[in-house]
């Protein structure tokens, strides 16, 4: 009785479907409340059920699900609520992921961290991008490998036992005893783990953890295709068939953008990518420098799932230690890139550097002349041989225009691999993909990445590929158009309260061909004490944040990206993106992303009636 009432709330539920729960990245963005991003939603979602209503109306007033598609979003909630309520699990016990074999390793890196062994088990024939050596090997992962006839046959196990099931049925699972994890792997969708058993309620973040900064939930077309599967109807959602030609489409509008002839790998996501480059680069280390300790080198204060991630690598993967690398404030990028460079030497370490230009959230661009001279000097080990020369890693989703890795490019004598999130200006927010490609000096290390990309399975979905396609061409156009919208909103502040500090790009580094269309804005305070200035100036970010979003709530929402189509995004860094970050290290300044279409004379009204107020 109660499977049907569920099916069929489903069902109604899939006519109703509010067209943004498809095509947007994050939903909802006006009334979001990052405390609540995990619980609200399915909270509200539930009282809908009890009241069986299912209006389009109603659902599109649901606060925002999770983040960005990769911590979930309304239709992977939908999903994992309906498959929950089939089986008596409460919602959070069922996740679904993009991937069909990253819920297997988020479970084997909880495992590996507990000292725990884990038994994986599965009947038929796995997929070949099953690596298991390279879960061992590269990864450290532990476990034994058991196929079994059937469910009845699984032996029992002093660990975790994880089954995988290949059956074509969504939603289907057996939760016997004897499985800790039932996890169902669906081609073309991705997968979802089912956690059995109240002993293992402390796996649930930390799988939904790995979802959010190695791979993305199951994408939202995707997960309206299962949720049909799940009722037993056809999917519906179709993609252009001739997947090739999109993917060709895509490669070379990238090759082009970035001036290379690369081999272009293409992520369901920005982490996703970062993460297949970081496992692919350790991976080759351990091969060409057996026994050497390897070394990450990152800023500490950015992006928050960039540095969260790469110290999460660090402490699964023996041999791999994490250096500081500071950037901003009072910091001088080449410079702190020539002593870590040294001090990696002087330990005859493999050193991989990431670093955004330009910086976030303080928007800077390092001398480029001194940078590359610094990552190209030649350095010695203590016993006298050449050290091992860098592998510099580039976020250039700020400016993904700039042509790094051309074969005359500033950084060509470097061994450089670059890489931009999709869901900024690659799509112009409407997927989550990203790319990475390589200059001449790195294309090398291109299969290496491109391993892991499968073991993982990472690659964007062939929607996203799609998307992409049709967006990536236009890219170049929309950085321009949005630059200019962010420089007349930044001298229209600058003018208007010139007391604020506004950390943005000068003219000198345009004319270098950087045009980011975000800057970070500090506001003036007041107060006895630093205490009392900072708490002022927090307080102050916050009014003007809600007063943009409560009198432009068609376009200003809250938001950590940047490079949609339209509108104006706002945050504090301290509070969304640097959520992982050090204390000493974060933010708490507002930071603001303009796109190439929006009311820009209304911002300026609202922002001008906002300096009346605190006047």
């Amino acid at each position: 009785m109660k499977k049907n009432k569920v099916l069929n709330y489903v069902e109604d539920v899939l006519e109703h479907t509010p067209l943004d729960w498809l095509k947007l990245t994050t939903h909802r963005l006006d009334i979001y409340d990052e405390s609540l991003a995990k619980t609200q939603f399915i909270d509200r979602f539930e009282d809908l059920y009890k009241d069986n209503d299912s209006s389009t109306s109603a659902l599109s007033k649901l606060p925002t699900a999770f983040d960005y598609i990769r911590l979930g979003h309304p239709l992977s909630s939908v999903l994992e609520w309906a498959i929950a309520h089939l089986h008596r699990l409460k919602p959070e016990e069922v996740i679904s992921f993009s991937s069909q074999t990253m819920p297997i390793l988020a479970v084997l890196r909880k495992n590996l961290f507990e000292n725990k062994n884990t038994q994986i088990t599965y009947t038929g024939e796995l997929p070949d991008y099953f690596d298991f050596e390279a879960l061992r090997q590269v990864y450290g992962y532990n476990f034994e490998l058991n196929q079994v006839d059937s469910v009845d046959h699984i032996p029992d196990f002093n660990g975790s036992t994880v089954y995988i099931s290949q059956e074509d049925n969504v939603g289907e699972a057996i939760l016997s005893p004897t499985i800790d994890f039932f996890i169902t792997i669906h081609p073309g969708l991705g997968s979802i783990i089912l956690v059995n058993g109240e002993q293992n309620d402390s796996y649930i973040s930390e799988i939904q953890h790995v979802r959010r900064r190695e791979s993305i939930a199951m994408t939202p077309a995707d997960s309206f295709s299962a949720l049909q599967r799940l009722i037993g109807k056809s999917p519906s959602v179709h993609v252009k068939s001739d997947k090739e030609t999109n993917k060709a489409s895509a490669v070379e509008s990238v090759q082009k953008i970035t001036a290379t002839k690369s081999n272009v790998l293409l992520g369901s996501c920005g982490l996703s990518v970062q993460y297949a480059i970081m496992m692919g680069l350790i991976d080759d280390a351990m091969q060409k420098h057996p026994g050497k300790a390897i070394k990450i080198i990152v800023p500490p204060n950015c992006y928050g799932g960039t540095n969260d991630q790469a110290r999460r690598v660090v402490a699964a993967v023996g041999n791999v230690d994490i250096l500081d690398l500071p950037v901003d404030k009072d910091n001088d990028m080449v410079q702190s890139t020539d002593q870590v460079l040294e001090q990696v030497a002087q330990e005859d370490a493999v050193p991989l550097i990431i670093a955004e230009i330009p910086t976030n959230p303080r928007v800077e661009v390092p001398d480029l002349e001194k940078l590359r001279d610094a990552l190209s000097k030649s350095r010695k080990t203590p016993s006298g041989e050449l050290a091992v020369d860098p592998v510099f890693i580039l976020d250039q989703t700020f400016c993904p225009n700039v042509q790094f890795l051309s074969k005359d490019g500033i950084f060509s004598s470097i061994r450089t691999i670059s890489y931009v999130s999709g869901s900024k200006f690659p799509s112009g927010g409407k997927c989550t993909a990203g790319y990475c490609v390589a200059n001449e000096k790195a294309e090398n290390l291109m299969s290496a990445i491109e391993k892991h990309f499968k073991i993982c399975d990472n690659e964007a979905t062939d929607l996203q590929v799609e998307i992409l396609a049709k967006q990536l061409p236009s890219m170049n156009q929309r950085i321009i158009d949005a630059y200019k919208n962010t420089r007349e909103f930044v001298d229209f502040i600058e003018k208007t309260l010139p007391e604020a500090k506004i950390n943005f790009v000068s003219e000198e580094v345009v004319r270098q061909g950087f045009t980011p269309s975000v800057f970070s804005l500090d506001l003036p305070t007041k107060g006895s004490t630093d205490e009392e200035k900072e708490a002022y100036k927090r307080a102050l970010n916050q009014k003007l944040i809600n007063m943009m979003i409560s009198k432009i709530p068609n376009e200003s929402k809250h938001c950590v990206s940047y490079g949609q189509l339209k509108g104006c995004y706002w945050t504090i860094p301290a509070t969304s993106t640097q959520g992982t970050t050090k204390e000493e290290d974060k933010d708490y300044i507002a930071r603001v992303s303009v796109s190439p279409d929006l009311n820009l004379e209304l911002h300026k009204k609202v922002f001008s009636d906002f300096v009346e107020e605190i006047k």
